[in-house]
This record gives C-alpha cells, structure tokens and sequence, in this order.
C-alpha cells in the first residue's frame, strides 16, 4: 500500500514514516512544507529507503498537491500537517485558520478529482483519513466518561475551532461528494522527536538548565496520554481496516494531572542526572505556576471503546514505561532541545502542554 502523508516531518508524522518503512512492506510520501516544528532529522533514520519519497509542498498550493497525488498515485492520503499549538492560535489565529481549513479544503478537493479518475478497483479501495484531535469536543465534565464518537463538537479555542472546522469539511466531503473519508480524534500525544515547545520536552530541558517550569493554574488539567508509537499503529490500522464515513477516538487510557507529569519527570531526573544546577537541591523545586490561559479546558478523555471493539487496536505502551523512555531519549538527544526556530516567541509568550503533532 502506498500513502500520501502530509505533514511528515512532524511529531506524529514522522513517527508514522518511520513506523511503515521499519514495521510493514509498504511506501510513504511525505509531504511537508517545513514550518518551524517540521524537521527532516526526524526521518532522517528511513530517508534513504526506496519506499521514502519526500515532497516539500505547502497543502494550500492546490497545484503542488494536485501534481503530488499524479505522480505518486497513492492508495491512501492521511492528513496530519496542522498548525497545533494553542497558545500560538490564541496569540495569532489567521495561520491556523489558513492551514488547518483552507488547507484542509484545499486537500480534499485535490484528492477528490484524484479519486474520481480512478480506475474502479483502485478507487474502491482509496481512503482519505483526517487525523484531528480530542480538544473538538471541549471540556469534558466527567472524567470517568471520556467523549465517545457521537459527542458533540464545543471547541474553546482557535486551534480546536480550527480542527473542529477541518473534520466537518470532511464529513461534508463524504455525504456531499462520496469521498472514503476516515476521521480519528487523538488525545495528548509524547514521545521522542517532539517539539521542544511541547511539556515534556520543556519540563526537561528547564530542569537540567535550572530555569523555572511553567505550569497554567494549579497544574490540575487532566489529559489522556498517548504514546506516539502506540498512535501511529492506530493510524496505521484505521486507514487499512476503518470503515468508509467512520470516526474513531484513539486515546491511551492514562489520564494524569498537568502537575503530575511534571513532577514524574523531576522524579525520573532525579534518578538518571542526580548532578544538578548551580543552587538548585531538587528539580521539583523549579516548578512555577503561572496565570491560566484564556478558555482553558479542564478536562479531556477518550473513550476508546469502538477502536478495541471493531478494529482489534490498544495502546500497548504504559505511561509510566512510555514516559521513562521519552526522558532517556531526549537525554541522549540532547540537541533536539534546542532549537534556533522561533526562540524568542517560545520565550515571550507560551507555557508549555500537550501535542497533536
């Protein structure tokens, strides 16, 4: 099987590439514009494979995608390229608006001419899979009852608007024009290979700077927390196995506290660099709550229930074994913190959370 994956050579992107090339027989386009969190260092690992194509190509210029999808031909697009950092969007929403919709439109018209010139077998089996986030739904009341696929849309922010704006395109692609459309919703993603904007990259390379760590409020946002590889495996089975006009959330059923990643982290650094900066006695001790930021959720979960019951997928990588091997890999990758991309915005104006790419 041959996909077309935009955004690639982001978080979850990338780790999408590397997880066809390294674990299955299939190929990979990736196709990315390389804004600030997109960096081919992520695939550099599958780069030389003969089932790796890359494509620098922004989703909005119709005829770059248009010529991607001829050359390439593939069996299946999976859209992850997205603007997704909240506090970003809050800060300036229009590249949101223009990626995540217009790009998202953009897409979908292309792979729909695409798709109509198929021949009959291969078009039978084409799929359009959006890959979108758990914060469309809003806050969620109670946590013990994680949003299902039939909850309705309520997004706080222009990210989560813009996501949320995105899926209904698509949906209306299906019903309107019958596009095999696919939708998943994923809760906070970790892992190697993120963005030093995110938490948990943060969280580490504050502590070992010995610089404060900014935490919104009292640090008692809860989020579900999904292994990236444990994602992509869901992504990979869902555009394989999914059924045509169908959504599935996929979260990793390890709901935590803000506050108590935080401190996991500090508690895993304590052990594994006990040396510590000029003046600072624990890592713990740098945590720095701060002002909460406009229409911030209190809660999101997933319930999962329909991607175990029909597609036969489960998170396999448990927080606590997922979150050690994230703080080791970034401790052995230590220049992936450190990035010259857009420093001083990073600086001035955002606290770290959680990721959709």
């Amino acid at each position: 099987m041959k996909f077309l994956l935009t955004g690639g050579a982001g978080f979850i992107g990338s780790a999408f590439c590397r997880y066809v090339i390294n674990h299955t027989r299939d190929s990979v386009v990736n196709l990315d514009k390389l804004t600030y969190a997109g960096r081919l260092d992520s695939v550099a690992d599958v780069s030389d494979s003969s089932r790796y194509a890359f494509v620098k190509t922004d989703i909005c210029d119709a005829d770059a995608v248009r010529s991607a999808l001829r050359e390439y031909q593939p069996d299946a697009v999976i859209h992850l390229a997205a603007e997704s950092h909240v506090d970003r969007s809050i800060a300036g929403p229009a590249p949101f608006i223009h990626t995540n919709i217009l790009g998202t439109y953009t897409l979908l018209e292309a792979c729909r001419a695409y798709w109509q010139e198929l021949p009959l077998q291969k078009k039978n089996k084409f799929r359009f899979h959006q890959v979108s986030t758990d914060e469309v739904y809003g806050e969620l009341q109670n946590p013990e009852l994680g949003f299902n696929e039939g909850t309705g849309y309520n997004p706080s922010s222009p990210y989560s608007a813009s996501k949320a704006s995105a899926d209904h395109l698509v949906r209306a692609w299906r019903r309107t024009f019958g596009l095999p459309t696919l939708i998943s919703n994923c809760s906070n993603n970790y892992g190697p290979y993120q963005f030093p904007e995110k938490l948990i990259p943060t969280v580490i390379k504050n502590a070992l700077a010995g610089t404060p760590i900014p935490i919104y409020g009292s640090g008692d946002q809860i989020r579900d927390w999904l292994f990236v590889a444990d994602h992509v495996r869901a992504l990979y089975t869902i555009v394989r196995q999914g059924k045509p006009g169908e959504t599935y959330n996929v979260g990793g059923k390890s709901l935590k506290k803000n506050i108590d990643v935080v401190l996991s982290i500090c508690s895993i650094l304590e052990e594994i660099v006990p040396h510590k900066p000029a003046a600072i006695t624990r890592y713990a001790d740098l945590i720095s709550f701060v002002s909460d930021r406009p229409g911030h959720d209190f809660c999101y979960a997933t319930d999962i229930s329909k991607i175990e019951r029909e597609l036969g997928w489960t998170p396999q990588v448990s927080f606590s074994s997922g979150l050690r091997a994230t703080v080791e890999w970034y401790l052995s990758h230590a220049h992936w913190m450190n990035t010259s991309l857009d420093d001083d915005w990073v600086v001035q104006q955002f606290v770290p959370e959680g990721s959709r790419k």
